[in-house]
């Protein structure tokens, strides 16, 4: 599960609320185990994903870099390739 979640710091554009939501989102499920959480406990869940998604933001905003913002089709096109070699 885990392997979907991806840097989101020092990107241009910047990472979106939907992208936040779904590293936020993997990381919950991976620490629960469930990939969609039971009636008993989907709002302890959702509001696990709040929560992790609103430090993430502010984690986010709060990082400093001095290298260049990386671009997201250039890293793309790297994991591509890694992933390629990995896997052939």
């Amino acid at each position: 599960m885990c392997r979907n979640i991806k840097t989101l710091f020092n990107f241009e554009p910047p990472a979106t609320e939907d992208e936040i939501h779904a590293s936020a989102l993997q990381f919950v499920r991976k620490l629960s185990g469930f990939n969609k959480p039971s009636q008993a406990n989907e709002e302890v869940f959702e509001r696990a994903v709040a929560e992790v998604s609103e430090a993430a933001r502010k984690l986010l905003a709060s990082l400093h870099t001095h290298a260049p913002a990386r671009d997201r089709e250039i890293e793309a096109e790297r994991a591509k390739e890694r992933s390629r070699l990995r896997f052939g």
